[in-house]
């Protein structure tokens, strides 16, 4: 049985000679007229959106058509696996029997040929119908690709050539009187906008102290006893044991307490960031010195503002802060974002280099996942913080890795880095980190930012000594003693 061939679709002829027509016309039209010939163009896009209305209607019945065939089809192919399966089980019945046995007579095996080979010449006709009509909706589709650009480039297309032959028009009122011509003029006063501006630009909406008084009450509370310290803990996965802590900024204005997001830029105004992370760093090291008294081995870090690293002499203060305590060594981390360590210059990256094995390292803020991990253990880097959302939310191509994320974190870890998942505040999310091998996360979902005691803050280090001093008592006191004096002295 020859399989039906489905009727093609040829271009009509009549939609290209309207064109053709419109295109001559409209051309001399919008020459004089440019007016007439926006409106003829606007006509010609109502007309051509009506018919593409049309040819889409005729597309959709066209689609139920052949959803419905395609519904007989498959009723119609579980119809032939049925008689097929009998078939093929009277065959096996009949090579089964022995001489001695029944077998079928002839006339029902002839009768089951005579059904299968009905089944499959009216299962092919269906497929060829089928076919065709497949072969039709991809002529209409590509039909209708082509009148929709058409129509685009006929609507855009004329667009500007107003703009230009807008001249002539004050050509012509010439020679009346001389009054038309300014309101003309008018609209072209736009270009005067790109005169730049000498007022300063306006606050940010997001500022919550826009205002000077709000920023003055603001920088009050800063030079006073606003600034309070938040402790947030990083634990290990997937036991969750506390190994190191951040140390949070949070300033006291009133009776509320804001973030850094809020504070800063009224900081920055007016220069108060490098106060601001000399402060915390003070205030981190005595929580240090607090904890190694506890006989903790966790660490403390803080993000430093990137203004600090330009700051004359805030690196050297770094190694002094350390120096005054050697007990320190390793367990107060400083964090600098991507961005900074990518453009340290050479003066940068020598004083940090000689802070290595005093101070910890670690990049936070990245804004994209091409870590080279060889170049990051070279400038002495031990952790890198990245946003959960970043490792469990699709990136986009220039933010991505050139390598898997698993992999990503055993390169790392081979380099002697570890990855610490920041900002998870889903239970959900932590399986999801363990199955990526993450050894260290930090968020809500395990402990929130907690204040720390104003006791902790103003305790000596006689309060809580080291157990290291302990078996030599009388050398100890004096060269604890004068350090923290002179650590005072810089504080206040």
């Amino acid at each position: 049985m020859k399989t039906p061939k489905a009727r093609t679709i040829r271009p009509r002829g009549t939609p290209w000679i309207l064109g053709l027509i419109g295109v001559l016309v409209l051309v001399p039209l919008a020459l004089i007229l440019p007016l007439a010939a926006v409106a003829a163009v606007s006509g010609l896009a109502i007309v051509g959106g009506a018919l593409l209305w049309r040819r889409l209607s005729t597309f959709a019945v066209a689609q139920e058509v052949v959803s419905k065939e395609i519904g007989v089809l498959s009723q119609r192919l579980v119809k032939l696996e049925a008689v097929t399966a009998a078939l093929i089980q009277s065959r096996m019945q009949d090579s089964a029997t022995t001489d001695g046995s029944a077998r079928p007579p002839d006339e029902a095996v002839k009768a089951l040929d005579a059904r299968f080979n009905a089944g499959i010449e009216e299962v092919t006709a269906e497929i060829g119908i089928l076919s065709g009509i497949v072969r039709e909706l991809a002529a209409v589709v590509a039909s209708q690709d082509g009148d929709i650009a058409r129509l685009r480039v006929q609507a855009q297309a004329p667009q500007p050539k107003p703009v230009p032959q807008a001249e002539p028009e004050p050509i012509r009122p010439r020679p009346a009187p001389a009054a038309p011509p300014p309101p003309e003029t008018e609209p072209v006063a736009p270009p005067m906008r790109l005169v730049p501006r000498t007022t300063l630009p306006a606050a940010r909406p997001s500022d919550h102290f826009a205002t000077d008084a709000d920023a003055a009450l603001l920088i009050e509370a800063f030079d006073g006893e606003g600034l309070e310290v938040f402790l947030q803990p990083v634990v290990t996965l997937p036991q969750r044991k506390v190994v190191a802590y951040e140390a949070l900024a949070r300033l006291k204005v009133g009776d509320a307490v804001y973030a850094p997001e809020t504070f800063l830029p009224v900081l920055e105004r007016h220069g108060r960031t490098t106060a601001l992370d000399r402060r915390m760093l003070q205030r981190v090291a005595t929580i240090a010195r607090h904890l190694q008294g506890r006989g903790s081995p966790a660490s403390v870090s803080y993000s430093l503002t990137p203004h600090s690293l330009f700051e004359p002499g805030f690196l050297r203060s770094l190694g002094r802060l350390v120096s005054e305590g050697p007990e320190l060594a390793g367990r107060v981390v400083i964090a600098l974002p991507q961005s900074s360590w990518r453009s340290l210059d050479a003066e940068q990256a020598a004083l940090l280099a000689g802070l290595r094995g005093r101070i910890g390292f670690v990049m936070d803020r990245p804004i994209d996942l091409r870590f080279d991990p060889t170049a990051l253990a070279e400038r002495g880097i031990t952790q890198v913080k990245v946003a959960a959302a970043l490792l469990l939310r699709p990136l986009d191509r220039e933010a991505r890795p050139d390598i898997a994320l698993e992999d990503l974190v055993t390169s790392l870890a081979r380099a002697g880095i570890r990855l610490v998942a920041t900002g998870v505040e889903a239970e959900t999310e932590v399986p999801d980190l363990i199955d990526l091998d993450v050894p260290l996360a930090q968020g809500g979902v395990f402990a929130a930012p907690r204040a720390v005691r104003s006791e902790v803050l103003s305790a000596s280090p006689e309060a809580a000594p080291p157990p290291p001093p302990s078996p030599d008592p009388p050398p100890s006191p004096p060269p604890q003693r004068r350090p923290f004096r002179d650590f005072l002295r810089r504080a206040g």
